[in-house]
């Protein structure tokens, strides 16, 4: 009965995205077909067979000695200000995204990730029927982030139609940067984070494909990746360094922020209504969190943590995640765990709005107006990548 409900969850969401499609005739169904079985089957290697094991093993302890050079580092700077065995949130879980800059910095130095990125976008574009550039921006978000992807085609923002521009932007939003995946997985299960990653990818395509179909002209499906300024390799550590700490630092700043805002306010609604503003949440995402296959008595719950996603966004999820994940089954874990992998929340539209226009200002402001169909088209995403999860586990 569970995979009837996540089928009906599966076909709700397509609906969702097609009731706002801005051209219902024009859409691909093979394609979206295609990559919907993909899905599936990526997930079932993933999280059911032994090749997914060693991969997702493989991955996870990869991530887990980065994340123990990187806590040498960060020891050796702050090692007295915490107590020996006590964990700290800023210390341990974002602190280590500076070395993963670093990381990401050496790989682009020397020129292996934009070969990476080039060519898997190049093979996606042969499945989901869209661009070489709408291709390349998707995989180039997932590991580049979704501010420095723009940069790396900065020539061509200019020239892009409203569809293109949607779509680039929708990926960026669906996914995650690779700098900050190592903190996902010392609060989530590796092999769910892996999951939500390939998922994402092709989720961005889907829901992109429904609710805003196009077809790219040939003479238009060009793809000028701007190449960075020569530097020097200290230059180049140096600048990935800053940007690594700079991104520590908003997170953090936005997690004080957000997560004082929302408990000042869940303070307001219980002293007034006698129920939290977060269980109000979790009453209206339930339904939802049943047809992705969540349990009803774990509904509610798990539509508290989804909404609060999308309301502020994954960190803060997370952290509220993490203290009541042993009330959630393991099938729940898995499905809200996919679900908060990405960067679909209110936030994340004025990133995207603030990096566009920074790069082209008249660009900038046709972001800005679709930017609430923006977040629902990423937020499908996330429905739908949670709900694949939920078929295959």
């Amino acid at each position: 009965m569970k995979y009837v409900i996540a089928l009906i969850g599966l076909a709700v969401i397509l609906a969702l995205a097609w009731l706002v499609s801005s051209d219902k005739k024009n859409i691909k169904f093979r394609p979206i077909a295609i990559m919907i079985a993909l899905q599936i089957m990526l997930g079932l290697i993933l999280l059911k067979t032994s090749i997914g094991e060693f991969l997702v093993r493989g991955f996870a302890d990869g991530f887990a000695k980065i994340l123990n050079f990187a806590n040498e580092g960060t020891d050796f700077v702050f090692g007295g200000i915490v107590n020996e065995g006590v964990h700290s949130f800023f210390f341990h879980v974002l602190m280590p995204i500076v070395f993963m800059s670093v990381l990401i910095g050496i790989l682009q130095h020397y020129k292996i990730l934009p070969f990476i990125i080039k060519y898997i976008g190049l093979a996606l574009s042969k499945v989901n029927g869209m661009g070489k550039l709408e291709s390349y921006n998707a995989v180039a978000s997932a590991i580049l982030g979704q501010n420095e992807v723009f940069i790396s085609f900065k020539k061509q923002i200019g020239l892009l139609p409203r569809q293109r521009l949607y779509t680039l932007c929708a990926s960026a939003m669906s996914t995650v940067s690779m700098s900050i995946v190592g903190s996902y997985m010392t609060m989530l299960k590796p092999e769910y984070v892996v999951a939500a990653l390939v998922l994402n990818l092709f989720g961005g395509f889907i829901i992109s494909s429904i609710v805003n179909p196009y077809k790219v002209q040939p003479e238009d499906d060009i793809l000028e990746v701007k190449e960075e300024r020569k530097q020097t390799f200290f230059e180049m550590l140096g600048e990935y360094i800053m940007d690594g700490f700079k991104v520590v630092v908003i997170v953090g700043v936005m997690l004080v922020g957000f997560v004082a805002l929302i408990s000042m306010i869940n303070g307001i609604f219980s002293g007034v209504f006698g129920i939290s503003f977060q269980n109000i949440l979790g009453y209206a995402l339930a339904p939802f969190a049943f047809l992705m296959g969540v349990p009803w008595h774990e509904a509610i719950k798990a539509g508290s943590i989804m909404a609060t996603k999308i309301v502020a966004n994954e960190f803060v999820a997370m952290l509220d995640f993490v203290k009541i994940q042993g009330d959630f089954s393991e099938r729940t874990k898995a499905i809200v765990s996919v679900f908060l992998i990405s960067f679909a929340n209110f936030g994340s539209i004025g990133t995207i709005v603030g990096a566009v226009k920074g790069l082209n200002e008249k660009q900038g402001n046709v972001v800005a107006g679709f930017g609430l169909k923006l977040l629902y088209g990423a937020a499908l995403v996330s429905f739908l990548s949670a709900t694949i999860i939920s078929i295959v586990f």
